[in-house]
């Protein structure tokens, strides 16, 4: 008598619906950039036997040579990848405007060490990155990240992601926007300091005995983190409406990454 029940349909499925969610999981931005190592691992087995008793993928579907085994694993890591590129195109787009700030402003030797990869950034950016990041948080972006995962489980075959031509021209769309979004962001302290400039130079003409330097950099300084309020409304903006069309945003891109059948 097998005591144990032992059903190799049953573990091939739940290791089918385990990859899925691992690949993705420590791809996806959030998830695979400010957990720790251990809480992503708890995570992944509560998100694991959580969803493995609703959107399991049958055992069958478990390919049986290793070449496919591969291709399998390739398909998963494309999945991960499209579901992460879209939300890191808006930390893109943000880091971009944010690297215009503290160049309009005089802190471009002014940086700081992003404590997840170790590398220097602007003050600015690394600024409004993290207030980015909050916002996503509290407006529950992470839990449309996972709900897009669970339609991952109905829309996209284990593997079944490929790099379409439909797919690579819709990331491309999207990609595009990215400088423009952080030109958009910046706007506002552009515009501010490009007049606090010109006043500056219609001081100099008009009165040459004033030291320009020594006023210009703290006054440039001062309205920049008093237009760098405003930045913060409009940033708060862009990503509620961001978070609004997401769920529409990666179905589509997964429907137009499975091929026909």
């Amino acid at each position: 008598m097998d005591i144990f029940n032992f059903d190799p349909n049953m573990v091939l499925s739940f290791y089918l619906t385990l990859f899925r969610i691992s690949i993705v999981l420590f791809i996806m931005p959030f998830f695979g950039d400010t957990l720790p190592n251990s809480l992503k691992a708890a995570l992944l087995i509560v998100l694991t036997l959580a969803v493995w008793p609703k959107l399991s993928f049958p055992g069958a579907a478990f390919p049986a040579h290793p070449f496919n085994i591969a291709v399998m694993f390739a398909g998963e890591i494309i999945l991960g990848m499209t579901l992460g590129c879209i939300v890191r195109m808006l930390v893109a787009a943000v880091q971009v405007g944010g690297a215009i700030i503290n160049f309009q402003m005089g802190f471009s030797m002014v940086n700081s060490i992003d404590p997840l990869t170790g590398q220097q950034e602007p003050m600015t950016t690394h600024f409004i990155y993290m207030c980015t990041m909050l916002t996503f948080l509290t407006l529950n972006g992470h839990l449309h990240l996972i709900r897009a995962l669970g339609s991952s489980f109905e829309l996209v075959p284990p593997g079944g992601l490929f790099l379409t031509p439909q797919l690579m021209t819709e990331v491309m769309l999207f990609s595009k926007q990215m400088f423009v979004l952080g030109v958009r962001i910046a706007a506002p302290v552009i515009m501010a300091l490009f007049l606090v400039d010109l006043a500056l130079a219609l001081i100099s003409k008009t009165a040459p005995q004033m030291n320009i330097l020594v006023m210009g950099f703290p006054l440039k300084i001062s309205v920049g983190f008093l237009f760098l309020s405003y930045v913060l409304e409009i940033m708060s903006q862009y990503v509620t409406s961001f978070i609004e069309s997401m769920d529409q945003v990666l179905i589509h891109l997964m429907k137009l990454g499975v091929p026909p059948t």
